[in-house]
């Protein structure tokens, strides 16, 4: 240290024995604050630290190192999912085809964009040892858009949106009012807590609003499909179409489960598949949401796929006009079905 309280250091860590292998962290502590409580006698510290981190030939932590390639091999399979969901809809006619089903199909190119953006960021990241911001800012607008559009197709599906009825309720519109702003301050968060280390004194907080707003979201989403229910339960008994309600009742009773399943397992098991795991398996996690979010896109597809392929829309009756209980307003409104 010299005279102007400056302390200059170095050091290397090198671990050669497997036996030593594992995943270290650096914090930096201020041991003098430690004993002085009182901020008057606390004293604050400016350094400047470079950090070289390197497992042979990778930037990348051995958790982290299958992850490129990984998220490389996703984007093309959901980006193979897309186009043969695109074929699907080509190939069924305009008039079996609603809007959904394109929504659909954005969703699933903007999810292997985004994938894609991903793999190439951490594959930079095992090259250079830092990202490249242009490939960081693609990832993250692609994820933004994709985390909002992927909450907005779920409560339009939910809410049975050119499936059932062609006009939202009250209700419905304001679980878009609440969900869509809350997606985009989680995936602000979730930017800032990629951008951020751990030991920055907002890291922990903007965790905590990111899982908090996530679990509001996925709660929000369930209503409509509840809804959904509620109201085909309904129809069943008043609308004298019993046999088309009971259909369409089983495939929302599906949805919901579908819906359920993938949040617990995207949510829950994946974190604590990520505590539990070996350091070097730490790419596991990713994997499994990844494949869990393509299980569930394509077992939705199926499911709400065009109607001339799908038993549950389509309807064996001379009457144009099917009457649905819209909303929880005892309101009954004349909807015209496209056949």
């Amino acid at each position: 240290m010299d005279k102007n309280g400056y302390f200059e250091t170095s050091f290397v860590i090198y671990i050669s024995d497997a036996k030593l292998e594992g995943l270290y962290s650096m914090f930096f502590h201020n041991c003098f604050n430690f004993l002085h409580h009182s901020s008057a006698e606390r004293k604050a510290v400016d350094f400047t630290i470079l950090i070289e981190e390197k497992n042979s030939d990778s930037y990348l932590s051995a958790g982290e190192m299958p992850l490129p390639a990984l998220y490389q091999m996703l984007s093309i399979l959901f980006f193979l999912s897309g186009c043969f969901w695109v074929f699907i809809l080509k190939k069924n006619g305009s008039e079996q085809v609603f809007r959904i089903h394109w929504i659909m199909a954005a969703l699933v190119f903007l999810k292997s964009l985004s994938l894609f953006f991903h793999g190439v960021n951490y594959n930079k990241i095992a090259t250079n040892g830092i990202h490249m911001e242009s490939w960081a800012v693609l990832y993250y607008i692609t994820h933004l858009l994709k985390g909002g559009l992927l909450f907005f197709t779920i409560v339009l599906i939910g809410s049975g949106w050119a499936f059932v009825k062609h006009v939202l309720s009250s209700n419905e519109k304001k679980v878009f009012m609440v969900v869509l702003p809350l997606q985009v301050i989680s995936n602000v968060a979730y930017i800032i807590l990629e951008e951020s280390e751990q030991g920055e004194a907002t890291h922990n907080f903007w965790k905590e609003v990111f899982v908090l707003i996530d679990l509001i979201c996925c709660g929000a989403i369930m209503l409509p499909v509840v809804w959904s229910i509620r109201h085909l339960q309904d129809a069943q008994h008043t609308d004298g179409k019993a046999a088309v309600s009971l259909e369409k009742l089983k495939l929302f009773r599906h949805f919901y489960v579908m819906v359920v399943c993938y949040v617990y397992f995207t949510r829950i098991i994946v974190y604590l598949l990520r505590i539990t795991v070996p350091f070097q398996y730490e790419w596991l996690d990713s994997m499994f949401k990844e494949v869990a979010t393509l299980v569930f896109f394509v077992m939705t597809g199926y499911k709400f796929r065009p109607a001339s392929n799908n038993p549950y829309f389509v309807v064996a009756t001379d009457d144009d006009d099917e009457e649905v209980l819209i909303g929880s307003s005892s309101v009954r409104e004349q909807v015209t079905n496209r056949k």
